[in-house]
């Protein structure tokens, strides 16, 4: 019997389930295994490489004992299928079969105008789902991967969505969209969508949770930054403008992506270097960003130590443009809001680079910003406050954790679908 039609399948109860949470990447597959019981996480890990030479799975236990299994992943579909026999064998599995796993959540970039929220997936959905992947070609199909992967897999089980873009799909018309003809935006859907909304939903929650403020009142701007990088005006607990755009390419300078540039940029490359549609999207979303720049790596932390041990010039200059690019953000949101009561840090940059916070930081006193730099030395990938007691801002640091936000989105939708049936 499929565990879809199992007598006992709505004895669950809301607290008492195990959610396997997918986030598909193009040649990558990220997953967790959520006891929501319990409030822990008996296996995690990721298949690199899928379709490519080298591929393997990583598996990190509840114990903190990390696994490597290495072996051809033809497609998504073999990786998928591999990360469950990981999960179920006797060896290093966590739970004695698949009927353990109550449902599935999914990492979904874009749902267009379409989902405002996290969604149960039906055949309908998923239409959905595809139609918009002409608004996030690199992202929406391979989250279908997983989406379809489950079906074949383990028919029947329940599966929910959970969009980039939901957060932001209450920016007003003046911020969300370009200024194009109208008629493309009516024709396409062509605005500004805005991406890592569960991120910014998150750690803009968690930290109201631990200032014991309520969200409501408070004027939040969110940097999330890591290789994908971007920031949120948060308002009354509600995103009215946020720095990535009708892709994740805009906004802040980026580990590959080249965030704002002048579109005549692109169109004079284009010409000069005599390069197609499909050269030039290569070029500013995975040759440029602070790899462009720096011509060290993309990756923050070999950037900061070319630049203070080896005296770089290029990687000190990367460092300089993506901390004022930072600062401009933050002074457009100040003005946007009229004001800013509290400013979070996220992402593998933003939460284990003090240098960079203080940074970013360091002229903001003009708006009662008071810096504390020992307790900014003091953090990292950790939850703290980094500003002084009598500082007008709060400055805080949150470790992001959108798997929970999909595992909890995930519990609470199946639970209400399972109530009406």
């Amino acid at each position: 019997m499929s565990k879809a039609t199992r007598p006992d399948r709505q004895a669950n109860k809301y607290t008492d389930m195990k959610i396997l949470i997918l986030n598909c990447g193009s040649s990558s597959i990220k997953y967790q295994l959520f006891d929501m019981n319990r409030k822990s996480i008996p296996a995690k890990g990721v298949a690199e490489k899928v379709g490519l030479k080298g591929s393997f799975v990583s598996l990190e236990k509840e114990n903190g004992e990390k696994v490597v299994f290495e072996g051809e992943i033809i497609d998504h579909l073999v990786g998928i299928e591999y990360i469950l026999g990981i999960i179920i064998s006797k060896k290093h599995g966590c739970i004695a079969n698949l009927d353990e796993i109550d449902a599935v959540g999914h990492r979904v970039v874009n749902g267009g105008e379409k989902f405002h929220s996290s969604v149960y997936i039906t055949d309908e959905v998923q239409a959905e789902i595809e139609k918009f992947s002409q608004l996030a070609p690199l992202h929406n199909p391979a989250n279908l991967k997983g989406i379809y992967a489950m079906k074949l897999l383990i028919p029947g089980i329940p599966q929910v969505a959970v969009f980039d873009t939901a957060f932001h799909q209450t920016l007003p018309e003046y911020a969300f969209m370009y200024a194009i003809p109208y008629s493309l935006y009516n024709k396409y859907g062509i605005r500004r969508y805005g991406f890592h909304g569960t991120s910014h939903y998150y750690i803009s929650r968690r930290a109201c949770e631990i200032l014991n403020k309520d969200i409501k009142k408070l004027k939040i701007i969110t940097c999330h930054m890591g290789n994908g990088s971007s920031m949120t005006a948060i308002h009354n607990g509600k995103s009215v403008d946020t720095s990535m755009g009708f892709t994740p390419l805009e906004g802040l300078i980026m580990g590959t992506r080249s965030g704002d540039t002048d579109i005549g940029v692109l169109t004079f490359i284009m010409d000069k270097e005599e390069i197609g549609i499909s050269a030039a999207n290569t070029l500013i979303n995975k040759q440029s960003g602070m790899l462009g720049i720096t011509g060290v790596s993309s990756d923050m932390r070999e950037i900061e130590e070319a630049a203070t041990k080896d005296k770089n010039h290029r990687a000190r200059l990367g460092l300089d443009m993506f901390i004022y690019r930072a600062k401009k953000y933050i002074g457009a949101y100040v003005a946007a809001m009229c004001g800013v009561d509290l400013i979070i840090f996220s992402g593998g940059i933003g939460e284990n680079s003090p240098a960079i916070r203080k940074a970013i930081c360091e002229c903001l006193g003009f708006m009662g910003m008071e810096f504390d730099d020992k307790k900014n030395e003091g953090t990292k990938a950790k939850e703290a406050v980094i500003s002084k007691p009598g500082s007008k801002v709060t400055i805080m640091v949150v470790p992001t954790n959108e798997e929970l936000v999909i595992a909890e989105d995930t519990m609470r939708i199946v639970t209400e679908m399972s109530g009406k049936t």
